[in-house]
Parts: C-alpha cells; sequence; structure tokens
C-alpha cells in the first residue's frame, strides 16, 4: 500500500510537471511561431519517440551523476566549485519521466490549441479582457479536452513505470512498477505479479471513473 500510494503521488507530480512544461510549449508552437521555426522546435519535441527509452535514461545518468555533463559544466562557468550528484535521487526519477512524456502533453494541447479559432481571442481583446482574462476565461477552457487527454496519457503509464524508477533512482526509486518487475524477472513468482498488476489496473481504473464526469465536462 505504502509503494502503490508512492506510486499515484509520483504519478501526479510528473504530469504537473508535464503540464507546466508542456502547455506553455504547445501554444507557443501553436498560436506563436510560423514556419520553420515551428518545424525545428517540433523536431526536438518529438525527438525523444525517435529514441530507445534505455538510450534516453543512461543519458541522463550521464548528465546527473558527480562529475558528469551537468556538474562539469557549472564548475566551468562558475567562480566557485559546486557538486552536483542528483543520480539516485527521487528528483532524478523525475526529470526522466519528465523528459519521457512531456511531448505527449505538448502534442495533445498542441492539436486543440491549434483548432482554436484566433477570432474567439481577438474578440476578447476587443472587448476589454486582459491576457491574464483570454487565457483564463477563452484559451484554457477551450483547450481542456487536450489537457486532459495529455494527462490521461501521461498519469496511467508513469503510476506503473519502472525503467526509469530502477536506473535513475537506485534504492530510492522503489515504487509499485518496480515490485511487479521483480516479481516477473527476479524472484519469478508470476502469480503475485499479476495480481499486483491487476490491482494497479484495478486503482487506475477507479480514478479514472471517478475523474470521468471532469472529463466529460472537459470534453
Amino acid at each position: 500500500l505504502t509503494l502503490l500510494l508512492a506510486s499515484l503521488r509520483l504519478g501526479l507530480e510528473v504530469t504537473l510537471w508535464c503540464l507546466v512544461i508542456g502547455y506553455p510549449a504547445a501554444y507557443v508552437l501553436a498560436k506563436v511561431l510560423k514556419g520553420r521555426s515551428r518545424e525545428a522546435i517540433f523536431l526536438l519535441v518529438i525527438l525523444p519517440f525517435w529514441s530507445n527509452g534505455l538510450v534516453r535514461i543512461f543519458s541522463w545518468a550521464m548528465v546527473l551523476r558527480e562529475g558528469g555533463i551537468l556538474d562539469t559544466a557549472l564548475n566551468a562557468v562558475l567562480p566557485f566549485k559546486i557538486n552536483i550528484d542528483l543520480m539516485y535521487s527521487y528528483p532524478a526519477v523525475i526529470i526522466g519521466l519528465v523528459h519521457s512524456y512531456v511531448p505527449y502533453m505538448v502534442l495533445t494541447c498542441y492539436l486543440t490549441l491549434q483548432a482554436i479559432d484566433d477570432s474567439l481571442i481577438e474578440a476578447g481583446r476587443s472587448l476589454g479582457a486582459s491576457r491574464r482574462q483570454v487565457l483564463w476565461r477563452v484559451i484554457i477552457p477551450l483547450s481542456m479536452p487536450g489537457l486532459v487527454a495529455g494527462a490521461a496519457l501521461i498519469f496511467v503509464p508513469v503510476v506503473g513505470s519502472f525503467m526509469e524508477p530502477r536506473i535513475l533512482g537506485g534504492r530510492t526509486g522503489t515504487f509499485y512498477g518496480t515490485v511487479i518487475e521483480d516479481q516477473f524477472v527476479a524472484v519469478f513468482n508470476w502469480p503475485l505479479g499479476a495480481a499486483l498488476s491487476f490491482i494497479l489496473l484495478a486503482v487506475v481504473l477507479v480514478i479514472l471513473a471517478v475523474a470521468s464526469p471532469v472529463l466529460r465536462r472537459a470534453a
């Protein structure tokens, strides 16, 4: 139960960070950038899909470890020496998962933002609304289907993730998904692994059922 709650918390935090990073990026792609600059940013967004998941994770291990790329770059710029070692920590797991799943949020939000007629935004501005009011009362409500779809696409797989917590988290990366993996590949207790998997499936379905009124309203 403790690990299940920790996995649910991990899923919520990763989804929140993907929303904070992905939604502004999707807005810039849909409403600000044009032409080749949009194509270049889009290429950077979908680039993680073209690489193997293990390659991405081990790349982050090279960046986050002591003496890694991040540590070396900061010490080369700063006048004082600092020690950056995020490997085998909870923040490292968050970083790896956000990098893996933020494209889902960007793509789903981009589709809904692209479909918003610019005349609606112009009408709000002409009626005296500030940029913040247009954002909260026009853009975000109309893009809510993309937000909800992206959140569901991220939350469900993150709750059961095991590669990123295992490699980037070390001993602190023990979550519900890693326990399920152990039952199949280490302990060979397949009945327990299957039971834990169905419990996770049931919990996710209950969460989606509870949130279904919000999903229907957003749609």
